[in-house]
């Protein structure tokens, strides 16, 4: 059993209450939910119970948080447990939210992957895959998308180009714009060859 040390109300919703387990937050609920179940502090439960008491009356609620969270942006699975985990809810209620936003495919790190990628110019594999590990996708997920798409020297190239604009075409400028597609994620191979396509190559890269 644990004890229920404090009940106090959230600040940016008077509605609803904080919980805190043997002097730590727990989970939030709706302050009528509290008096309903007369929970109060010195209270002994079963954190199970405290689960249970949240997953029957807010699971409704979280998922019309979540499908908000949602509709501004795609998310990974990290953001919408970070999210949700925030608010205050327990692991049965977001697992809750989890198992209904994966049936209907509105959470899927793959899908979020694939979609990142193709709405980023200017970046190499190296760089997608740090963004994406960033925010918090998959592993597999990243692998997967990653070995779809191959790096263009071409893309390579025009972000050289564009680095390069207003410069003069010198060892040090070509140095620089070389570690800048680097820098952008480029592989080795690839900002080369973006260097041999400007024309300009010098063996020492």
């Amino acid at each position: 059993m644990s004890e229920i040390t404090s009940i106090e109300p959230q600040k940016k919703d008077k509605e609803r209450c904080s919980i805190f387990i043997d002097g730590r937050f727990y989970c939030g609920i709706k302050l009528e939910v509290a008096i309903k179940h007369r929970l109060k502090a010195g209270m002994q439960i079963e954190k199970s119970k405290l689960d249970e008491i949240q997953l029957e009356t807010e699971k409704s609620q979280a998922i019309d948080k979540a499908m908000t969270h949602l509709s501004a942006t795609m998310k990974t699975k990290k953001q919408m447990r970070d999210f949700l985990v925030k608010k205050g809810y327990t692991e049965a209620v977001i697992n809750y939210v989890f198992e209904k936003l994966e049936y209907y495919k509105l959470l899927d790190d793959e899908v979020y992957c694939r979609a990142y990628v193709n709405s980023v110019s200017g970046k190499g594999k190296r760089a997608l895959e740090a963004d994406l590990y960033k925010r918090g996708a998959e592993k597999c997920a990243i692998e997967r998308v990653l070995s779809e798409i191959d790096e263009s020297s071409d893309e390579a190239a025009a972000v050289l180009e564009k680095y390069m604009r207003g410069k003069a075409a010198t060892k040090e400028n070509l140095y620089k714009g070389f570690k800048y597609l680097l820098s952008k994620g480029f592989g080795y191979d690839t900002a080369k060859e973006a260097l041999e396509k400007s024309g300009e190559i010098n063996e020492d890269y």
